[in-house]
């Protein structure tokens, strides 16, 4: 899920004109001033369907859209000494290979132990930069004891690549990415069911029930949710169960669990979406033990963010990461592989 905020203003016909940063500071409670500036320094401000600078002079009848990152944590977060699996760190961001189980920001019983406690902790020995110059063999100013701000967020349960940004300006500039689906997220799920085709794309509005709000659903009423857009590949057919490949387009709150429900096809094990009981195969004990046996090995809903690409805050350059699949995923694949050999031999 994308951690960003939009904002629409349309300026009162009396407006005197005033700096664009000084009229959304008035606007726009409880947002700095620096975090104004470094929307317009990252293009995350547009008058008018046009980038504009903070310098800016309003005017009535202009129309302001203002795209904000949510503050990354508040005063409860606490620096923990937790093992971090750390693919990437420059001064600018840092790339995680966030495990299963791990919680990424703290909320009511989870205030501790999350990927921002860890990574408060690991920042803590390190600098980082004050902003986004200084790339071409400058000496950029130091500032000590960078912060943790999150750009986007993967479940609890779902392990596999994040990134986190270690400045403001670096955390509006990657939202933007976020936010205009440029950057690329690829993700391997195992789901239940064998699918007709090759490939597809799931459209469809996402929004929370109504009597779970901790559940998605794709509602029929097009005016409704938010929009989202998955497209999923077979990577490996097991008969009962699939690999595929998903594509985001779109980051939604568990986009790809709610979607592959939706096309009848949960994520194995997957609990709150209905993956967690035998969906497919046959009625013999043997097979439901050999299921029981799998819901063991991977106890969690089977999905993993496996590749990440982005253009770096400062750099320009393009950015690409690949992660395996943890252990447990990798034990569950390989019991499969297994089951459908044996499955496929002649007595």
């Amino acid at each position: 899920m994308e951690l960003y905020e939009r904002h629409r203003i349309v300026v009162d016909p009396g407006q005197e004109p005033e700096r664009l940063d000084k009229f959304l500071q008035m606007r726009l409670s409880g947002v700095s001033r620096n975090k104004i500036q470094s929307a317009a320094d990252t293009n995350c401000i547009l008058v008018n369907d046009s980038v504009a600078k903070s310098s800016y002079k309003v005017k009535p009848g202009d129309t302001i859209v203002v795209l904000l990152p949510y503050p990354p944590h508040n005063e409860e977060l606490v620096p923990q000494n937790l093992p971090l699996d750390i693919v990437y760190e420059d001064p600018y961001l840092v790339v995680v290979n966030k495990q299963p189980g791990m919680v990424v920001h703290p909320a009511p019983g989870n205030y501790t132990g999350t990927l921002l406690n860890g990574l408060l902790y690991h920042l803590s020995g390190t600098s980082g930069t004050s902003g986004l110059s200084g790339t071409s063999g400058d000496s950029a100013p130091v500032a000590p004891s960078p912060q943790p701000y999150l750009v986007h967020r993967i479940d609890k349960d779902t392990s596999g690549l994040m990134l986190v940004a270690k400045t403001e300006e670096a955390q509006a500039f990657l939202a933007k990415q976020f936010f205009d689906h440029t950057i690329e997220r690829k993700y391997q799920a195992l789901v239940w069911g064998n699918l007709d085709d090759d490939d597809g794309t799931i459209e469809g509005n996402l929004e929370r029930l109504a009597s779970d709000r901790r559940v998605v659903h794709v509602t029929p009423d097009p005016d409704r949710g938010k929009h989202a857009v998955t497209h999923w590949h077979v990577l490996e057919r097991f008969g009962y169960v699939t690999l595929v490949e998903c594509v985001l387009e779109t980051g939604r709150t568990h986009q790809i669990r709610a979607h592959m429900r939706h096309i009848g096809h949960p994520l194995f094990n997957d609990a709150a979406y209905g993956g967690d009981t035998i969906l497919k195969g046959t009625t013999f004990s043997k097979y439901r033990q050999f299921v029981d046996n799998c819901f063991s090995l991977c106890p969690r809903q089977a999905l993993h963010a496996r590749v990440l690409g982005f253009v770096h805050p400062a750099t320009g350059e393009t950015l690409h990461f690949e992660q395996e699949l943890p252990a447990d995923m990798a034990a569950l694949l390989e019991k499969w592989r297994a089951y459908t050999a044996a499955s496929s031999r002649p007595e």
